[in-house]
């Protein structure tokens, strides 16, 4: 079985997970890389820096084992605003 039909069951789960988290304005952009489709960005703005972990750590694609490495890192905003 390929990742992307693993991924298949536990894709409404990860989306609802996500737009929770957009819904709370922690999530502000979330998306797949393409071309090839081999991992994906989440940005988040929020003052607790254990939100994008905690929310990782909920994903199902994590619990499953598909996503086997992620990090959080801090970013600063040069151009535009979030």
């Amino acid at each position: 079985m390929t990742t992307l039909n693993a991924a298949a069951p536990l894709r409404a789960e990860h989306l609802r997970l996500a737009q929770e988290a957009h819904e709370l304005r922690d999530l502000v952009l979330a998306g797949a890389f393409a071309d090839p489709v081999d991992g994906a960005a989440l940005l988040f703005r929020t003052l607790d820096p254990n939100v994008p972990s905690r929310f990782a750590e909920r994903d199902p694609f994590v619990r499953a084992g598909l996503v086997v490495a992620w990090r959080v890192r801090p970013w600063t905003v040069v151009i535009g605003s979030v």
